[in-house]
């Protein structure tokens, strides 16, 4: 088994419960602008709707086909439009909120902070890499408790780069002044995370929280977190 010390995580889906964070603060949001009178439909409506577009919106972000701020407002006025409310001010401040509360947000996949007190204890080097934005993912890391585990977090902002591409994980080596055959990738994306790590040449563990299928072949997989213990 190869000798492995860095191990580079992903955030949200991976540790940091994006969907059941968002339901959470579009919830406060649909109360705040009062949504429920210009809204007809049951709120799940609202939010099945809101997670269609945020990742259809979140592949053409990655493909670099749309930029950070187009993604931010474009996913709630998507919504909106659904809906028949064609307000992009309303849009735009909808986002605000929604990136004021979401890192406020404190829910994680099961086992999440048990492992890494594991991984740490067996001393390996944490670190993570993700697509999201730098004020906002250290936000999430904070309020949630997981900011002491990683030495580097490397986001999208600060490299100029995204996953898939081989350009963030050339960042992310020089960053934690680490080498492939010692590193590896978890996360859950099999086209952004794994695909990312193999583009540069780096074992990955694909965290497969939804049973999903992929044609790419990740080093291992896993189902639940804690099944990171019989890797590492």
């Amino acid at each position: 088994m190869p000798q492995y010390k860095h191990l580079f995580f992903d955030l949200d889906h991976t540790l940091w419960d994006f969907d059941a964070n968002a339901r959470e603060t579009l919830t406060d949001i649909y109360a705040f602008f009062e949504l429920d009178k210009k809204i007809t439909a049951p709120f799940d409506d609202f939010y099945r709707k809101y997670l269609y577009h945020n990742e259809i919106l979140w592949d053409r972000y990655h493909k670099g086909l749309i930029s950070a701020d187009e993604l931010k407002w474009k996913r709630m006025w998507r919504t909106l439009l659904d809906f028949k409310i064609g307000d992009e001010a309303l849009a735009k401040d909808i986002s605000a909120k929604f990136l004021e509360i979401l890192p406020t947000k404190k829910i994680l996949f099961p086992h999440t902070k048990e492992i890494l007190i594991y991984l740490k204890k067996k001393n390996y080097t944490l670190h993570l890499i993700t697509n999201g934005f730098e004020k906002t993912q250290w936000s999430k890391l904070n309020n949630s408790g997981l900011g002491e585990f990683f030495t580097h977090v490397i986001t999208s902002e600060a490299s100029n780069s995204l996953k898939p591409k081989k350009e963030i994980f050339d960042y992310a080596m020089d960053m934690a002044n680490a080498s492939l055959p010692e590193s590896i990738m978890i996360g859950d994306n099999p086209e952004v995370d794994i695909q990312g790590a193999m583009n540069a040449g780096m074992d990955a563990v694909f965290v497969n929280h939804i049973n999903a299928t992929t044609a790419l072949d990740p080093t291992y997989t896993v189902y639940h977190l804690k099944e990171l213990e019989a890797i590492f």
